[in-house]
C-alpha cells in the first residue's frame, strides 16, 4: 500500500503539466488562519526550514508539496558548490518510535563525514529537472515564484507552486498549503482579500477526495476557529477532516487542552492532534527542527502523559500517511473509471478537430465532396444525422408543397372578389347593343381568367419558401460536418457559391411558374372532360327552380287553408315587376328620352347630357334581380367554379413539379461541379484551409490532455491488487 502515494504523486505531476483540474486526486489540504502555525507544522513534518516567513500574509499561492521517501542508503559525493550553507543535525534519535526507524534514521552530519551526506533535495515543476540541495534556496525560489504571479502587493493567486522533496527522513505524503484566512486587509492588501482567500480555500477543500487538515491555535477559542468553520461547510459530518491544535505551550497557566484533545469541544471523526512548534524566538535563534521535535516530545510527556503517544508531529505524520493511503485505496476504483471515461471523451473531441492538414489539395476536394453529398442526402432524407426536433431538408419542402401551398389553394374561393354586379356587368358588356338570347361565352372567359390569375401569387410564394429552405439546408449541412468547422473561410466560400447558384435558379423557376399560370390563361378549354357544360348547369338550375316554386306554392296553400281566408293571388312568374320609372333604372333612359314629344324649344344640349348621365350600368341602383338575371348570374358562377377547380388542381400539381425540376433537382445535380469549378484552385488552397486560431489551440489542448490521461491510465494500470 505504501506505493499508492507515489502513484498519486505521479498522477499529480501528469495533470499539473496540462493545468487541468478535471481529475480530483486524493490529497491533504492544509487550512488555517494567519499565524495559526500552518507553516511550522509543515516544516516539522518535512524536518527542514524551507517556507518563507514574515509578518502578515506570506503564503499567497497554493503550494502542492509532495514528500517522497527514499531509502537512507542512497548517498552521494557532494561537491563544494552543492553543499548547503547550514547543515542541520537531528538529535535525540531515541525520540522516534522503533517501528519508524526505517523512515526517521539519523543522517550523517556534514562534520567529519568526508563530504558524504544523505541525498535530500527539492525539485520544482516550473524549473523542470533542477535539483535544490540548499533549502534556503528553495525558500527563496518559493518567494520569487509567488511574487512573479501574485505580485508584490500581498495579493493572492490560485496558480499553484509544485514542490517535491526527496528525503529518507520523510514519509510519502501529498500536502497542499493554502494562504491563511484573514478578515481585514492590512497595508496594501486588496480590499476583497478575505473573499479571494475564501474562494481559493473552497476550491481545494470542496474536492470530495481531499482530506482537510484544519490547523487551529490552542490559545484561541476553538469554537471561533475559521478553519473548523469552513471545513464544516463542505464536510458537515467531519468524515474527511483532521484537526491540528498548535501552540499548546502558549495556553494560559492553569488551563489545559484535555477537553479539546479528547474531542469534547469540537468532535472531529478523524481525530484531533496537538503539536508544539518553535516560537518566533526559536526561529530567530535558528533552533533546529530536530531539537524542537525532541522538546515537543518532552512537553507531552510532562503535561499530557496519558495521551502523549497520540499527539506530536511524529504521530501526526504517521496518521496523515495512513489516512492518505486508505483514502487513496478507497478512491482508486472511481478514479480509474473516471480516467478511462475521460480518455474516450477527449479522443472523440480530438477527432472532431481533425488532423493537421498535410495534403491541402486532397483535403479540399474531400470536404467539397462531403458537403455536396450531405446537402443532397438532407434533401433526399437519407442523411445519417436526422434531426428529431424539427422538419428540415426534403421533409420541409414536402411540407411546403402539400401542407402550405396545397391547403392555401384548397381554401381559395373560386368566386373570391367576384360579386353579382361584376358578373351582370360582364354579361351586358359582352352582348353589345343587342339583347342576348343566351349568356355570352366571352363573359365567362373574362371572369374565369380573372380568377385564375389570382393563383399566380401563392405559386410564386411557394417558390420563395422552397428557395429559403434550400438556403437553410446549407447551414444545416455545414453543421453536420465536423471536419469543416475548423475552416471558417472555406465555410464562407461554400455558402457564397451555393447561395449564388440558388439565386441564379430562382429567376428561371419563377418564370416557369408564371408560365404555368399563363398557359392556363391562354386557352379556356370548355371541352375538358371534368368541366360541367352550360346545358347541364341550366338543366340542374331549372330543376332546382321548379322544386323551389312548388315548395312556395305548397307553403302558401297550407297558409291559406289554416287561415280560411284568401290572402291574395299567387305571386306572378316574375319575381320583379317593372315599375313606372324602370326606363331610367334599367338602361331604358335613352329610349324614354327618344320617345318624348318634341321639346326642342326647351331642351338643350346640357339637359340631354344630364339625361345620359343617369344611364350608368356599372353602378345600378339597388333593386331585386329578375329571374333571367338571377339565372344568368348563377349559371356563370357555376361555370366559373367548375372550371376554376380544374385549373386549381392543375396548378397544385404542376407548380411543385416545376420547382423540383428547375430548382431542387438542378441544384442537386450541379452543386458539386459548381463548388469544384469555383473553389478547387491552387491559389485558394492556403486561404480556404487556414484554420481558426481557436481550433488550433483547442486541438493542442485536447491532445495534451489526452496524452496526460493516457499516461494516467497507464500509471493506474500498473497498480496490482497486491499493492492495495
Amino acid at each position: 500500500m505504501e506505493k499508492l502515494i507515489p502513484v498519486i504523486n505521479k498522477l499529480q505531476d501528469v495533470f499539473n503539466t496540462v493545468g487541468s483540474e478535471a481529475i480530483q486526486l486524493p490529497q491533504i489540504v492544509v487550512v488555517g488562519s494567519q499565524s495559526s502555525g500552518k507553516s511550522s507544522v509543515l516544516e516539522n513534518i518535512v524536518g527542514k526550514d524551507f517556507l518563507p516567513r514574515g509578518s502578515g500574509i506570506v503564503t499567497r499561492r497554493p503550494l502542492i508539496l509532495q514528500l517522497v521517501h527514499i531509502p537512507p542508503s542512497k548517498t552521494k559525493e557532494v561537491t563544494s558548490e552543492e553543499k548547503p550553507a547550514v547543515q542541520e543535525t537531528r538529535e535525540s534519535e531515541d525520540f522516534y518510535d522503533t517501528e519508524d526507524t526505517d523512515i526517521y534514521e539519523s543522517p550523517v552530519t556534514d562534520a567529519g563525514n568526508n563530504g558524504v551526506e544523505p541525498e535530500e533535495w527539492g525539485k520544482f515543476l516550473h524549473t523542470k529537472d533542477t535539483k535544490y540541495y540548499n533549502f534556503e534556496t528553495i525558500r527563496q525560489e518559493i518567494a520569487n515564484e509567488t511574487e512573479r504571479l501574485a505580485g508584490g502587493n500581498k495579493g493572492v493567486s490560485d496558480e499553484p507552486i509544485n514542490l517535491k522533496i526527496y528525503s529518507p527522513y520523510v514519509v510519502n505524503l501529498t500536502l497542499v498549503d493554502l494562504p491563511g484566512m484573514t478578515k481585514i486587509p492590512v497595508g496594501d492588501q486588496p480590499l476583497d482579500i478575505e473573499v479571494q482567500i475564501r474562494t481559493l480555500v473552497l476550491k481545494y477543500i470542496q474536492n470530495p477526495n481531499a482530506i482537510i487538515l484544519a490547523v487551529t491555535a490552542a490559545n484561541t477559542d476553538l469554537a471561533t476557529s475559521e478553519s473548523i468553520k469552513i471545513s464544516r461547510e463542505v464536510d458537515p459530518d467531519g468524515n474527511r477532516t483532521l484537526a491540528v491544535v498548535t501552540k499548546l505551550d502558549l495556553m494560559d497557566h492553569g488551563t489545559d487542552a484535555m477537553d479539546i484533545l479528547y474531542g469534547r469541544v469540537i468532535p472531529v471523526k478523524l481525530g484531533i492532534v496537538g503539536t508544539v512548534n518553535r516560537s518566533q524566538l526559536d526561529i530567530n535563534n535558528k533552533k533546529s527542527i530536530s531539537l524542537a521535535l525532541a522538546d515537543e516530545h518532552a512537553y507531552f510527556q510532562r503535561h499530557y502523559p496519558m495521551i502523549a503517544n497520540r499527539n506530536g508531529t511524529q504521530y501526526l505524520t504517521r496518521t496523515l500517511n495512513k489516512l492518505l493511503l486508505y483514502h487513496i485505496r478507497n478512491c482508486l476504483p472511481d478514479l480509474k473509471t473516471r480516467v478511462n471515461v475521460m480518455v474516450s471523451q477527449y479522443q472523440a473531441l480530438l477527432n472532431s478537430y481533425g488532423e493537421p492538414v498535410i495534403d491541402k489539395s486532397s483535403t479540399l476536394l474531400q470536404l467539397i465532396t462531403k458537403f455536396a453529398s450531405t446537402y443532397c442526402e438532407t434533401i433526399e432524407g437519407t442523411s445519417r444525422n436526422i434531426t428529431t426536433t424539427e422538419l428540415c431538408g426534403g421533409a420541409r419542402i414536402c411540407y411546403i408543397f402539400h401542407d402550405i401551398f396545397g391547403k392555401t389553394l384548397q381554401n381559395f374561393d373560386a368566386l373570391s372578389g367576384l360579386s353579382k354586379k361584376d358578373i351582370l356587368t360582364a354579361i351586358r358588356n359582352a352582348t353589345g347593343p343587342r339583347p342576348a338570347l343566351f349568356v355570352p361565352e366571352i363573359s365567362f372567359e373574362l371572369l374565369v381568367k380573372r380568377q385564375i390569375q389570382k393563383l399566380e401569387e401563392p405559386s410564386l410564394r411557394c417558390v420563395e419558401m422552397v428557395h429559403e429552405e434550400m438556403q437553410r439546408i446549407i447551414q444545416h449541412s455545414l453543421q453536420q460536418i465536423m471536419e469543416i468547422r475548423r475552416f471558417p473561410k472555406l465555410q464562407d466560400h461554400i455558402v457564397d457559391v451555393v447561395s449564388s447558384l440558388l439565386q441564379n435558379r430562382l429567376g428561371p423557376t419563377n418564370v416557369m411558374v408564371e408560365n404555368l399560370v399563363h398557359i392556363e390563361l391562354s386557352y379556356i378549354n370548355t371541352n375538358h372532360p371534368d368541366f360541367s357544360d352550360g346545358a347541364s348547369v341550366v338543366s340542374s338550375m331549372i330543376m332546382a327552380n321548379d322544386v323551389r316554386r312548388k315548395k312556395e306554392k305548397s307553403d302558401l296553400a297550407n297558409a291559406q287553408k289554416e287561415s280560411g281566408t284568401n290572402v291574395g293571388r299567387s305571386p306572378p312568374n316574375e319575381v320583379y315587376e317593372r315599375p313606372a320609372n324602370q326606363n331610367a333604372q334599367q338602361g331604358g333612359g335613352m329610349i324614354s328620352w327618344m320617345m318624348r314629344p318634341n321639346q326642342h324649344d326647351t331642351a338643350t344640349l346640357d339637359t340631354t347630357t344630364q339625361e345620359l348621365k343617369l344611364v350608368d350600368l356599372n353602378q345600378p341602383k339597388n333593386r331585386e334581380l329578375s329571374d333571367r338575371e338571377q339565372m344568368d348570374s348563377e349559371l356563370i358562377r357555376c361555370l366559373i367554379r367548375s372550371y376554376f377547380n380544374i385549373i386549381r388542381k392543375n396548378i397544385q400539381d404542376s407548380v411543385p413539379k416545376a420547382i423540383m425540376c428547375f430548382l431542387v433537382n438542378f441544384i442537386k445535380t450541379k452543386i458539386q461541379s459548381d463548388l469544384v469549378s469555383k473553389l478547387y484552385k491552387t491559389d485558394l488552397l492556403d486561404n480556404l484551409l487556414s484554420e481558426a486560431e481557436q481550433i488550433h489551440l483547442r486541438r493542442k489542448e485536447a491532445s495534451e490532455m489526452l496524452q496526460a490521461l493516457q499516461r494516467a491510465a497507464h500509471i493506474i494500470g500498473e497498480i496490482r491488487d497486491s499493492h492495495i
